[in-house]
C-alpha cells in the first residue's frame, strides 16, 4: 500500500461514510462545504491506494449463522501460510497474526452445529499442517463498535451529521426470537456478495450481479438494511488516525458483572469492537491505542475502573491480513501464488 496521510477533509469523508456507506458524494459535499468533485476525488484516491474501502456486511444473527472468535496456535513457520489460506475464505474476517509469531486470531462464520455429512470446519482447521491448538468462542452478543469505531467518528459536527443522516427505522433486534428470520433469495445472496466486495458499487453493477432491475436492487438494499441483515462498514487502518497499536483483550467477568462491563466498554473511545462470548473468558475486546504506554494507561485506568473484571489476558496484533470484508481483488491476486496447505483452505 502506498504511503497515505489523512487531512481534515479526508477524516470528514471517512466519518460521513461510516454514517452511511452509500451516501451520495453530492450530499457529503453539501454538508462539508466543498465541491462534489473534490469529495469524489478524495474517495477514489484513498480507495485506489487501498487505504479505504466501504464493504457491505451481513449480520449473521439475522440469517441464522454463528460468529466465532478463533485463536490458533501454530508452528512459527506455519503462521503466514495459514493466515493467507484463511484470508482466501469467504467466511473469515479480522485475521491478525499476533506479536510473538506463534498465534493468530480471526473471526469465522459458520452454520449452527449439525450433521450435514461434512467434516466440521474446526476439525479441518485442527488437522492443518503446523496447527497445534484451536480455541473457538462463539459470539453471543456484540456490545461495542457495531456502528463504527468512535476514534474515526469525531470529524463532523452534530449539524453536519443531521444533514447527512436522515432518520431511518431502527434495525430489527437479532436477539428478538419472536420475529422470524428473513429468507434470502439467490438474487439477495448475489447482491450481498457484490456489496461485500464494494459497498458503493453503482446500481447498474449490482443489477448485473444479482440479475434484477436497478429499481429492484435499490428497493431491496433498503429492505435488507431496515431488517438489520445488511450494514455498511468503512475499512481503514486505525494507524492513519494515529492509533498504530492494536491489542486484543480477553476478560473474565462473572455473570453478575456482565451488564456493567458491557455498558462501560460501549463508552470507551479506544474500543473498536467488544462482544460477550462463550469460553473461559466471557468478554472479547479489540482496542486501538496511540502507543504501548497508551495501552497500559487504558488497562490500568479505564478498564480497571469497570467493576466485575477478575482477570485480563492481552495480546498485540502484528498486522491485519484481512479486515471485515473479502480481500480486494488486487490483494487476492497478489496472494494467489502463496504457498498452499491442506484442509483449512479447501
Amino acid at each position: 500500500m502506498e504511503s497515505v496521510t489523512l487531512d481534515a477533509l479526508d477524516r470528514r469523508l471517512v466519518h460521513a461514510l461510516q454514517l452511511d456507506g452509500r451516501l451520495p458524494f453530492s450530499r457529503i459535499a453539501a454538508a462539508v462545504g466543498v465541491p462534489e468533485r473534490t469529495v469524489a476525488r478524495r474517495y477514489h484516491r484513498l480507495r485506489s491506494r487501498l487505504a479505504l474501502r466501504v464493504v457491505g456486511l451481513v449480520d449473521g444473527r439475522r440469517t441464522g449463522m454463528l460468529d466465532w472468535i478463533v485463536r490458533v496456535r501454530c508452528a512459527p513457520e506455519a503462521v503466514e501460510t495459514l493466515a493467507v489460506l484463511l484470508a482466501r475464505r469467504d467466511d473469515t474476517s479480522w485475521i491478525a497474526p499476533l506479536v510473538g509469531g506463534t498465534e493468530l486470531t480471526c473471526m469465522i462464520r459458520t452454520p449452527p452445529p449439525g450433521d450435514d455429512g461434512r467434516r466440521p470446519f474446526f476439525e479441518q482447521l485442527a488437522r492443518t499442517a503446523g496447527v497445534r491448538e484451536v480455541r473457538a468462542a462463539c459470539v453471543l452478543r456484540p456490545v461495542a463498535g457495531v456502528g463504527g469505531w468512535a476514534g474515526r467518528m469525531d470529524a463532523l459536527g452534530e449539524a453536519e451529521q443531521c444533514l447527512l443522516l436522515p432518520p431511518r427505522p431502527a434495525p430489527a433486534d437479532p436477539t428478538d426470537q419472536t420475529e422470524a428470520l428473513p429468507v434470502l433469495s439467490p438474487a439477495d445472496s448475489a447482491l450481498l456478495r457484490a456489496l461485500a466486495q464494494d459497498g458503493r458499487a453503482d446500481l447498474r453493477r449490482l443489477a448485473s450481479a444479482s440479475g434484477c432491475s436497478e429499481s429492484t436492487v435499490r428497493r431491496r438494499i433498503g429492505q435488507l438494511r431496515d431488517s438489520g441483515v445488511l450494514a455498511f462498514e468503512v475499512e481503514i487502518d486505525p494507524a492513519l488516525f494515529g492509533y498504530p497499536i492494536e491489542a486484543l483483550l480477553w476478560l473474565d467477568v462473572p455473570p453478575a458483572g456482565l451488564r456493567t462491563v458491557a455498558e462501560g466498554l460501549a463508552g470507551h473511545r479506544q474500543v473498536a469492537f467488544a462482544a460477550l462470548t462463550t469460553g473461559p473468558s466471557s468478554v472479547f475486546v479489540m482496542v486501538e491505542c496511540r502507543s504501548v504506554s497508551g495501552l497500559h494507561a487504558y488497562v490500568t485506568d479505564e478498564l480497571a475502573a469497570l467493576h466485575g473484571i477478575t482477570r485480563i489476558e492481552s495480546a498485540v496484533t502484528q498486522r491485519r491480513t484481512k479486515r471485515a470484508g473479502p480481500l480486494p481483488a488486487t490483494l487476492a491476486e497478489k496472494r494467489a501464488g502463496a504457498p498452499s496447505g491442506r484442509a483449512a483452505a479447501q
